[in-house]
């Protein structure tokens, strides 16, 4: 209870700081139109139409004004006011916008203002009882937004700010978004050459350079040795499939938008696939099945493509082609509950073998007009809860929030930096297995419907790859990093010794480059810092001499005299057990 109080009070004084942004852009810019302004995660926004173009040095030129309304006190006073009167209030002033909002309003609605001072706003509060009781705020950047969302409407200028309760909590949020801003996965991906994105091939199409592409092997081959430990078959299915296929499964009945447009083969439709699943049900489909076979689990590294708006397009966060780590598990009424609990304790190791180890599970149960039987959902959302209670991961519950066609549990964890990311999924789905009239014959000889569940780990391989290179900094601990170690000698006199340790490295399965460039010791030790290479091994006279190398760490930490010999076992140890904490730290 005291932690939904804190919210709402959270809420209102973000959304009364959005006011008192409005109210100091009207006195320092005359003229402006105003869009929305709501609270939102962190902080605030409002939107603006006005000639002037807002730059960043427009920013503390606003706060300024801002601090001088805190320190007026202005109360917040709420007027209700009949639809006419409220539209020619608007229209009278210009403000077009509010006037449109008001005109979308249904018949019978409330319709309010807020004063604060000579401010004020079409708007249905709440809000604080003064601006004195704001403080804890800072404006943080620009951005364009369409009306409404839409394309077809005027581009907006948007301020975004951020605010909490306290300095304090200010001051946190700023450090964890300023340490966010050098991790930015989107400027390490540059900075270490591990993927990139053009207008040339398309927005939102990965093309992943060597060094990313070994990650992704290195993560895919651990995801599949994985699998076939856990008892999964692994399938492969094609990138598109006939519109009936579609249909059958709903997807062009519900997910039409999301889809890519039609393709004709031999006078016949084919849409590039959203989702993989209904081929993993073909696969099912493709012989009679009993309950002797179930359960069965079949996992798939499947790229999907799935239309996303030019907006909302973000790096390997939000793309549109993208491999998801998908499996589906088919089973029977009694399998379930069993089949739920190791497939969260497999979901769980995956993301700690990864160094994510900060979980919490969100549980979303039957909301209104879900399909299937409601003893189907109560035995899907027990076996659920009772996964999340045996490897005592705290739930919060979403009650009612849960698809049409089944309750799920996701799972988020947090980063390095405290940030929130979801992760794996594990959805039941009652619906297309009847959309698909599955069945088994049980032990009975009748004909049964199988439960199905959806799961995907990662979610998708570029989001996660995303997440990591964030969570890591781009310091990827040995078994990920492309190269692992970097070879480098002194002098021209040592670079026959600094090829035989690079021959004995690789011999116990490093990935090791040598560097035996003209460059001073300096030039190559800083360019290797900047590749974030996990170990660099120097070579000179001394360590020539005595069969020896040096060892520089990412941390700029050297250990001197390390026998080549132990430093090869030290390293493929650390590799082969996936630490996350370097032998030599």
């Amino acid at each position: 209870m005291a932690e939904d109080n804190n919210a709402e009070i959270l809420h209102k004084m973000r959304h009364s700081l959005a006011h008192v942004m409005a109210q100091a852009v009207a006195e320092l810019f005359p003229g402006v139109k105003f869009g929305i302004g709501p609270a939102i995660d962190n902080g605030f926004y409002y939107d603006f139409d006005l000639e002037h173009r807002f730059v960043p040095e427009d920013l503390p030129v606003i706060e300024k004004k801002m601090k001088q309304i805190l320190g007026a006190a202005y109360k917040f006073e709420r007027t209700e006011l009949p639809r006419a009167e409220a539209l020619k209030h608007f229209a009278d002033k210009g403000e077009k916008y509010k006037v449109e909002l008001i005109n979308d309003l249904p018949e019978g609605s409330v319709i309010s203002i807020y004063k604060n001072g000579p401010f004020e706003d079409l708007c249905k509060g709440p809000h604080v009882e003064h601006t004195g009781k704001l403080k804890a705020y800072k404006l943080v950047s620009i951005a364009g937004a369409y009306w409404r969302g839409s394309e077809k409407n005027p581009m907006l200028q948007r301020i975004y700010g951020v605010a909490f309760q306290t300095p304090d909590e200010l001051n946190a949020y700023l450090k964890q978004q300023e340490e966010a801003a050098k991790r930015d996965h989107r400027k390490l991906g540059k900075q270490l050459d591990l993927y990139s994105i053009n207008e040339t091939v398309g927005p939102g199409l990965v093309l992943w350079h060597p060094n990313g592409a070994r990650i992704r092997h290195e993560i895919e081959t651990y995801w599949k040795n994985e699998h076939f430990k856990g008892g999964y078959d692994l399938v492969n299915t094609p990138h598109i499939g006939r519109a009936g296929l579609w249909e059958t499964s709903g997807h062009l009945g519900f997910y039409k938008d999301s889809m890519y447009a039609p393709m004709d083969i031999d006078g016949i439709e084919y849409y590039a696939k959203p989702m993989n699943c209904p081929f993993h049900i073909e696969i099912y489909q493709s012989k009679s099945r009993s309950y002797r076979d179930l359960p069965l689990r079949w996992a798939e590294l499947g790229t999907v493509y799935r239309f996303e708006k030019a907006g909302v397009l973000h790096g390997l966060m939000r793309v549109r082609g993208f491999t998801q780590d998908d499996a589906h598990i088919i089973c029977t009424p009694e399998q379930i509950e069993a089949e739920t609990i190791e497939v969260l304790r497999f979901s769980m190791n995956i993301l700690k073998t990864f160094g994510l180890k900060d979980i919490k599970a969100y549980l979303a149960t039957r909301p209104e007009g879900a399909v299937g039987e409601p003893a189907r959902w109560e035995e899907a959302q027990k076996s659920l809860r009772a996964a999340a209670d045996k490897e005592g991961v705290p739930v919060e519950l979403d009650e009612g929030g849960g698809a049409f066609y089944g309750p799920k549990i996701d799972l988020k964890v947090k980063d390095s930096i405290g940030r929130e990311w979801q992760m794996s999924t594990i959805q039941f789905d009652f619906n297309e297995p009847e959309r698909f009239k599955m069945e088994y014959t049980g032990a009975d000889g009748a004909k049964h419907r199988p439960y199905m569940v959806h799961r995907a780990l990662m979610g998708s391989l570029e989001r996660f790859f995303g997440v990591l290179i964030e969570h890591y900094a781009g310091n990827f601990p040995l078994w990920l990093a492309p190269v692992q170690a970097k070879v480098i000698n002194i002098s021209q006199e040592d670079e026959t010794y600094a090829r035989e340790i690079e021959t004995r490295l690789k011999a116990a399965g490093l990935r090791v480059v040598t560097d035996l460039g003209h460059s001073t010791l300096n030039a190559k030790v800083r360019d290797a810092s900047m590749e974030k290479t996990p170990y660099l091994v120097v070579v000179g006279k001394k360590e020539r001499e005595a069969g020896t190398v040096t060892l520089r760490l990412r941390g700029g930490k050297s250990v001197f005299g390390v026998n080549t010999a132990e430093l090869a076992e030290n390293l493929r140890r650390e590799m082969a057990e996936r630490l996350l904490n370097g032998v030599y730290a």
